[in-house]
């Protein structure tokens, strides 16, 4: 078709024509015939390459429409500088997440791309039971159908799990966690507290504690970790200004029980150091150009650093945490804890009769 004229600008203007092509159903195919544009070229350099693996991953919509994300990983060989390219491919509708299901979709999927189940030569998922299960995973009947379809357990993903269940196993850090989130939570409330936190700090935002990716929780601790008086100032303002009892008590409490404190000091100081060496091994397992000797090389050197922090980490940690007390004039000491003598019934353990507070 050709370009649009001043003339035909004159009668879309003044409603004189209404074929203008800017119906949201022509918007929408055009993104279709842009979509299978792209998506061909990535299966010509695919089929180009011959051998590929895949990575597959599930998460529901915001409609709860459980959805598989497929990415191919192949030798794009197509211009003068051979590299391993990963191409996303899209969301597959999934009703059915269990094994059997979701090889059928994927095996599905292969035939409309047109490339060939048998050329496939990785596999690799999250550790649920239903991908990576040795007896009626995704991976267990591909490999019934492909022997040469290797699987590959997720580096990144193992290695949060792992941090989550190391936490889990400490109240500390449970309590810990709580108290950052409560942070983020007091001001994003409103637009009214989040706008006295902008007045207070000049470099990093408040970010919500995530609920799965470990290593990203980094970014959360990191802004109160080099921002803690400014936060804590922040904190008190709204205590000061909020109409709400109950926030302004929240504020209060932040501000003084746990800024305030000496032991929280010491932990933010802790945990973003442990985070901050975790999530740089993570991000190094997710480049698409590791390779596995590489891999367990950061890996091993993530346990070296726990060691060693063992050692001597601790105690710089408690240093850093006296200056940064020092500095916001609050106490260098950990608060004894009084014990609570509570009721014990028959069927108790009498070791659970004190409550540490």
């Amino acid at each position: 078709r050709p370009p649009c004229t001043a003339r035909d600008l004159h009668r879309i203007t003044n409603e004189e024509t209404h074929t203008h092509y800017l119906d949201f159903k022509i918007q929408n195919e055009l993104i279709h015939l842009l979509a299978y544009a792209i998506r061909y070229e990535i299966v010509k350099k695919i089929k180009s390459a011959k051998y590929f693996s895949f990575i597959l991953d599930c998460t529901p919509d915001a409609s709860y429409q459980e959805q598989m994300s497929i990415i191919i990983r192949y030798v794009d060989s197509s211009s003068s500088h051979v590299c391993i390219e990963e191409s996303f491919l899209g969301f597959l509708d999934v009703n059915d997440t269990t094994g059997q299901g979701l090889f059928e979709v994927l095996e599905n999927e292969l035939k409309l791309l047109d490339l060939d189940i048998d050329d496939v030569r990785g596999q690799g998922y999250d550790n649920g039971s239903n991908m990576k299960g040795n007896q009626k995973g995704v991976q267990r009947r591909l490999f019934n159908v492909n022997p040469r379809a290797f699987y590959s357990a997720c580096g990144c993903h193992s290695l949060n799990l792992t941090l989550c269940d190391m936490a889990k196993t400490c109240g500390k850090a449970k309590d810990f966690f709580g108290i950052i989130q409560r942070i983020y939570t007091t001001f994003a409330n409103s637009t009214k507290k989040w706008q006295i936190l902008k007045n207070n700090i000049t470099r990093l935002t408040l970010k919500s504690v995530s609920a799965t990716r470990w290593e990203s929780r980094v970014d959360s601790v990191k802004a109160i970790r080099l921002q803690c008086a400014d936060i804590r100032e922040a904190l008190l303002q709204v205590s000061e200004t909020d109409n709400d009892t109950k926030m302004s008590s929240e504020a209060k409490s932040l501000a003084n029980n746990e800024l305030g404190e000496h032991e929280f000091i010491v932990a933010i100081v802790i945990w973003y150091e442990v985070l901050y060496a975790v999530n740089l091994v993570s991000k190094h397992l997710q480049a698409k150009d590791m390779l596995i000797d590489v891999a367990i090389e950061k890996v091993q050197g993530l346990l070296s650093f726990f060691k060693g922090y063992r050692d001597t980490g601790f105690l710089e940690a408690l240093e850093i945490a006296k200056v940064i007390a020092l500095e916001m004039d609050i106490g260098t000491t950990f608060r004894k804890r009084r014990e609570i003598k509570r009721k014990r019934h028959f069927d108790e353990n009498p070791d659970d009769a004190n409550v540490a507070t």
